[in-house]
Parts: C-alpha cells; sequence; structure tokens
C-alpha cells in the first residue's frame, strides 16, 4: 500500500510539472514512472520565467500535501487509532514522512533534480541561459560526487543506483550547457530569421542528422545532411524551438556576420 501511495505522490508531483507547463504555453504530452521516481517530459517556452513555475509547481504539489497530511496525522492521533487501528495509523504516519523526504530530496540543487533546475531557471535571469545552465550542472556535479560518497560509506547498492541515474544525467546537462556556449558564440546568417521569434540562426555545424546521427549546416547545406543526404523540410530554431521550412526562414540572404560584442 505504501508504494502504490509513494508512486501516486510522484504522479501527482509530475502532474504539477506538466499542468504548469501548459499554462505558460509549453508541451508536456508525457509522464513516465519508474524505480528511480518519475519524470515529466515538459517543453516551456525558453523563457527563464516560463522554466521557473513549470519546475516549481512540482514541488509546490509536495508543500501543499504537508498540511494536508499532517491534519490526517493530527486525526488519526486524536481518534486514537496507534491503539485501535494501527496498522493504518503507521501507514498515515509513513506517508507523512515519504511526502517530506520526497521534498528535501527533490529540492536540494543537484541538477537534474528539481532543486538544481529552479537554481539554473533563477540565474538565467542574470547570467543567460547557456552559463546559469553550466553553473548549475558544474555545482551539481559536485554535489552528486558528494551523495555518492556518502552512499558508498553507508554501502547502499540503491543509492548508489540513484547516485550514477543522477549523475549520468547531470553530465548530459553539462555537454548541453558547453553546446549551447558554443552555438552562442558562433556567427549568425544575416538574411535568416527564424519567423516566430526572429532569432538568427547559427552558421557551423550544430544541426544533428536524425539519420546518421552526425552535425551539419543546415543552412549552408540548404537542409540536406552531407554525411548521409537526407533531406529536412524544415529547420529548427536554437532559440524558440519552433520548425518552419527555410522558405519561411529567408528574408535577405547575405554572408554570415560574427555575433556582436
Amino acid at each position: 500500500m505504501e508504494c502504490l501511495t509513494l508512486f501516486a505522490i510522484v504522479l501527482t508531483h509530475e502532474f504539477g510539472h506538466a499542468l504548469a507547463c501548459k499554462s505558460v504555453g509549453g508541451q508536456a504530452n508525457q509522464i513516465v514512472l519508474w524505480p528511480f521516481g518519475g519524470v515529466a517530459y515538459v517543453a516551456p517556452p525558453q523563457r527563464p520565467g516560463a522554466m521557473l513555475w513549470s519546475i516549481v509547481a512540482g514541488p509546490l504539489v509536495n508543500v501543499i500535501l504537508v498540511p494536508i497530511l499532517s491534519i490526517i496525522w493530527w486525526i488519526a492521533s486524536s481518534a486514537g487509532w496507534e491503539d485501535s487501528l494501527p496498522s493504518i495509523y503507521t501507514y498515515v504516519v509513513t506517508v507523512w514522512f515519504m511526502n517530506l523526504i520526497l521534498l528535501i530530496f527533490n529540492m536540494l540543487p543537484i541538477y537534474p533534480l528539481d532543486g538544481g533546475k529552479i537554481l539554473y531557471a533563477l540565474l538565467w535571469f542574470v547570467l543567460g541561459r547557456a552559463r546559469s545552465l553550466m553553473v548549475a550542472t558544474t555545482l551539481g556535479l559536485i554535489g552528486i560526487a558528494g551523495l555518492f560518497v556518502f552512499a558508498i560509506w553507508t554501502q547502499s547498492p540503491w543509492r548508489i543506483a540513484i547516485c550514477i541515474f543522477i549523475g549520468l544525467n547531470c553530465f548530459q546537462g553539462f555537454r548541453q550547457a558547453r553546446e549551447m556556449l558554443r552555438l552562442a558564440k558562433a556567427p549568425r546568417y544575416d538574411g535568416y530569421h527564424c519567423p516566430l521569434c526572429k532569432a538568427a540562426p547559427p552558421a557551423g555545424e550544430f544541426w544533428t542528422c536524425s539519420k546518421c546521427r552526425k552535425k551539419f549546416d543546415a543552412i549552408a547545406t540548404q537542409l540536406t545532411c552531407p554525411h548521409c543526404s537526407t533531406r529536412y523540410e524544415r529547420i529548427a530554431c536554437f532559440q524558440c524551438g519552433t520548425a518552419n521550412s527555410l522558405v519561411d526562414w529567408i528574408s535577405a540572404p547575405s554572408p554570415p556576420h560574427p555575433p556582436l560584442q
């Protein structure tokens, strides 16, 4: 019963992420539950405020559950369930602690835990998207190293597995941050602009072919992968994430120029 309740709390937490993301105009079409917890695959608009709300809404569910479960615990204690209904009383207390532990663990400033992502979103307001992700993932790698040492010291295979899982995801975020920094420093094509956000695309091999997984410059090759000759109909914007045909991007073609300093 406790396991089913745990998954119910995790599912509610993930629905908080998904509903918040949709409320700011993002996409959230999948929630996955597994032994390590749950993941809501959310894609909020690329704005720090939208990202912050989409992440905060998950832990907020656990915060709301704290007083609700506390009242239930108080009722159980007042009704003398500890003696008359010990199994139910133990269940109530266990659920209260499970929710609190999940909240505290999720709020650790370790990317990709919610606490690390909240730090990332807050820093985004000041440092920009790429640098904030680099700071958050660097701190996350340091934090997960500490948790890994603790897991080994306690000789807990389960904690070690969780640390490895979180560490791999944090390192993936670190690599993404490095790519984003490289992208931010890249020259831009003057004559092409995203129809939605008006951002100019970078000049360089930043797009990844879905077939051969090699990078190429989609603008220079006119949306054709030079490695496997796969032809694409649309090009994705790195700024807002929307994809449009090359014709929609063209404004007045001209050579790429270096970014403004």
